[in-house]
């Protein structure tokens, strides 16, 4: 193909301005995720082979097929597996993992109570493909080594299934591996058999600590089975606007166990929100 008739394709597969919001306008409804106008070259760009590969002739008539022929009960999930932004690292913000490791899991040894009389629950609430929960099952799991009887579980949720399921392989490449502290690196994740690939996975008795299940942030109730002791939700409110923001975190303190405790990304706030929440460390509150 001539640069001239590349050029010409590329035409065609430009999303309007109209379709944008069409599109942007579906995502936060039923995630409450934003979409500005600057980000329709993203949209563009995440939903271009899609539209390709179902053999549309343009995002117009992509988007004719969406929203005039039912044709969101198909593509729904696709859309809203494309748009989310799935961006994560094992432990990222790592004084937040010192913060689990230093004061919380040792004060629970010191009272003898959750953990030991029953399981300490955390939740991952945006986990993408996992490297949050997973070193979550870590700290959780160093701990277990020294406290005898201590038990605990991971929860991971997402509203994307598509990265649930890469999630739930726990195959990472073997450079993200590098962000874990090389003795729980060679605890708890092993080098694939076949060096060419270049892969790391999480040690199957890890694995079986952790659970994940889909979880929309925008639902009115969220599905977790009995109250967590620890939620991580970091990096995920600053998709949303303030009221829903508030809604978000007031979902999240009914799931968490008074005496539990919320995470926060470093640049999200929930300052002059009325929530049963005590500050305790940046970005890290106390349920009351």
């Amino acid at each position: 193909m001539t640069k001239a008739g590349a050029a010409d394709e590329n035409l065609e597969f430009l999303l309007s301005q109209r379709d944008f919001e069409r599109l942007a306008h579906f995502v936060n409804g039923h995630t409450g995720i934003r979409l500005p106008p600057v980000k329709r070259a993203m949209v563009e760009g995440r939903l271009r082979r899609r539209v390709r590969a179902l053999g549309f002739a343009d995002f117009g008539a992509y988007c004719a097929y969406v929203f005039k022929e039912n044709g969101l009960a198909q593509e729904g999930e696709f859309i809203i597996d494309a748009i989310t932004t799935n961006k994560t690292d094992f432990f990222r913000e790592p004084d937040h993992f010192r913060f689990l490791e230093q004061m919380i899991l040792p004060q629970l040894a010191l009272e003898g109570r959750i953990g030991f009389t029953e399981p300490f629950l955390m939740w991952s609430a945006a986990a993408s493909i996992g490297a949050e929960a997973y070193s979550l099952a870590m700290v959780a799991a160093e701990f277990a080594q020294h406290h005898r009887g201590f038990r605990y579980s991971v929860l991971a949720t997402d509203v994307s299934t598509e990265v649930l399921t890469k999630a739930a392989t726990a195959i990472f490449p073997a450079s993200m591996a590098e962000a874990v502290p090389p003795p729980l690196r060679q605890r708890y994740m092993m080098r694939s058999r076949d060096r060419s690939q270049a892969e790391t996975r999480v040690v199957p008795e890890l694995r079986r600590q952790v659970c994940f299940a889909r979880q929309n942030l925008n639902d009115p109730v969220y599905a977790i089975p009995r109250p967590v002791h620890v939620a991580f939700c970091r990096n995920v409110l600053i998709y949303f606007e303030k009221q829903m923001q508030q809604a978000v975190v007031s979902r999240i303190c009914d799931c968490l166990a008074p005496g539990g405790y919320l995470f926060l990304g470093h640049s999200e706030t929930i300052a002059g929100f009325a929530l049963p929440l005590r500050q305790i460390a940046p970005t890290i509150f106390l349920r009351l």
